[in-house]
């Protein structure tokens, strides 16, 4: 089965978490950066999981969760850049990255709230 577009970016977007997670645990950050590779993996796990809903409703309510982790993942990057555990061009690549994929759950939920009337 060929992966969408949404499911891609979730994936690379969860990789660079963990990369990041990766160079913040060398300098002993560990609490913000566990917060985001949570986050930042979930957004994915969560659209997978929406690929086998049981219902419509089950599919809104996964991209629904994945939607918050995205959110909440633009919240650690913008607590690790304000607290200078990165730096600008590393948090404007991963916060561009995810404000993508929110752009784009917002519209698929959007989508699927309107086929479910249908």
């Amino acid at each position: 089965m060929r992966k969408s577009i949404l499911q891609e970016k979730s994936f690379q977007f969860a990789i660079s978490g963990v990369t990041l997670y990766k160079k913040l645990t060398k300098k002993k950050e560990y609490v913000l950066s566990k917060q985001l590779l949570r986050s930042c993996t979930s957004v994915g796990a969560n659209i997978r999981e929406a690929q086998n809903a049981q219902s419509k409703k089950d599919f809104i309510h996964k991209l629904s969760i994945s939607q918050k982790e995205c959110d909440e993942s633009i919240y650690w990057l913008e607590l690790l850049k304000e607290t200078h555990y990165i730096d600008n061009t590393v948090f404007m690549l991963m916060k561009n990255s995810a404000t993508e994929i929110l752009l784009m759950l917002k519209s698929s939920i959007i989508t699927a709230k309107k086929n479910m009337t249908k």
